[in-house]
């Protein structure tokens, strides 16, 4: 999720022109609380607000989700205790995500005729999930720590990242994991989607042929929000994974026309609104901040992406930062990464969040030991974009052939793109005689 010049909030500082870019975790599982003791269900979020505009409703009657929140809201109006609401909200998060990786599989009813590519059913419907937890007032009462914790629950399961599994047994399967975010900068355009959200449903859980064999690939997709950064979502889903993977890439929206394999990340957060409409200029806050690097890297097989014929929007090994040199005050751009001592301010995918999870989840690697054998590092798509005629956001349709064969190259092309890691990495190894 990069804010370029023309479409992306990633880079918001004088050299950039803009254009078009947790929660409490625990089970919580303790005895209801009475009604009296409940606290009052929270308003529903600037995000959640959205919902009610044209567009994420003609999404949502286009796609068949539009029953997915009444049907949560029926379901959660039979709980009768905390422990059963828990059940619910569990279930049907799962069930949320998997419906959302059948239909851009092409499995089962597409629910209406916006194409099985798209994200977008998946990230309003949760939406409106969420949005129905938060008002729920069953006659037991909930207190606001067990809210926390259902919507949790909600979050973690409805995004697939309680549900990344690989097949047990050898290496003959390779073990790769992606990451996608849900759409973004939605005041500027409510219709927004985003193509790493998208691949993310559409490659999880398939098998794509490499040189080196069958590669298995699970996902997971990430909100655009600060706080649950903060709140080291990442990690709490990447920590279990990556000691089990063989590659992992992280993949968001960049720049008009072009993939970014995105060679350094920093440790800066630029301040560009989330979803939420929160911004946040800082160090990007991690556990054990005395350790903390200014920089981490990326360890995919960049220059053999970068040569490849992947698909049909061209490929850049991206080595720009923006720092703060040692002894200085004024941040510099730098065309081949970083200066040794200096400070971070943009890492070559900027500093917004998908700066900040490639940071977070490159520096887990090395926290981990692996990065010296685990290739990983962040993706950058192109912006997908809308077909001409249609950019107005207040008169435009939700849809358009340009739109979708856009977000159909994109995905395909992250496939590619996968494919040659996967196969430039194993030569590395077997060149390595590392077994």
């Amino acid at each position: 999720m990069r804010f370029p010049p023309l479409l992306s909030p990633l880079l918001p500082s004088a050299r950039v022109r803009i254009g078009v870019l947790g929660l409490a975790l625990l089970a919580g599982l303790a005895a209801p609380v009475t009604a009296s003791a409940a606290e009052a269900p929270a308003a529903p979020t600037v995000e959640e607000q959205r919902l009610d505009r044209a567009a994420p409703q003609e999404i949502l009657r286009r796609s068949g989700f539009d029953a997915v929140a009444p049907e949560f809201a029926r379901a959660l109006g039979h709980a009768r205790s905390y422990a059963r609401a828990r059940g619910v909200v569990v279930r049907q998060a799962s069930a949320l995500w998997q419906r959302a990786v059948d239909r851009a599989q092409g499995r089962g009813p597409a629910g209406g005729d916006l194409s099985r590519d798209d994200d977008r059913p998946l990230y309003w419907a949760r939406l409106a999930l969420v949005r129905e937890l938060r008002l729920w007032a069953p006659s037991f009462g909930v207190s606001d720590t067990q809210r926390a914790a259902l919507l949790g629950e909600l979050e973690r399961n409805s995004r697939g990242q309680t549900a990344i599994r690989y097949p047990c047994g050898g290496g003959a399967v390779k073990r790769v994991l992606v990451t996608g975010f849900d759409p973004f900068t939605l005041d500027r355009d409510v219709r927004i989607s985003n193509p790493s959200g998208a691949t993310a449903l559409a490659l999880d859980g398939t098998v794509i042929q490499t040189a080196d064999g069958p590669a298995r690939v699970e996902t997971a997709v990430f909100p655009v929000r600060w706080q649950d950064f903060a709140d080291r979502t990442v990690e709490r889903t990447l920590k279990p994974v990556l000691p089990k993977v063989d590659l992992f890439a992280t993949v968001s929206q960049g720049r008009v026309g072009r993939f970014d394999v995105e060679r350094t990340n920093g440790a800066w957060r630029g301040g560009f609104p989330d979803n939420e409409n929160i911004g946040r200029t800082e160090t990007v806050p991690v556990t054990d901040p005395a350790s903390q690097p200014q920089w981490t890297s990326t360890t995919l097989p960049y220059k053999a992406i970068v040569a490849a014929n992947t698909g049909r929007f061209p490929v850049y090994d991206n080595t720009s930062v923006t720092e703060i040199p040692a002894g200085g005050t004024d941040p510099v751009v730098r065309a081949d990464g970083p200066t040794a001592g200096s400070t971070a301010r943009a890492g070559g995918g900027g500093n917004y969040l998908s700066n900040e999870i490639a940071y977070r989840a490159t520096l887990l690697r090395d926290r981990l030991g692996l990065g010296g054998t685990l290739p990983g590092g962040h993706v950058h798509t192109p912006v997908l974009q809308f077909g001409t005629g249609n950019t107005d956001p207040a008169t435009g349709a939700v849809t358009d052939p340009e739109f979708v064969r856009n977000r159909l190259d994109i995905i395909d092309q992250v496939r590619s793109i996968l494919t040659v890691a996967v196969d430039a990495s194993g030569q590395a190894v077997a060149s390595s005689g590392v077994s």
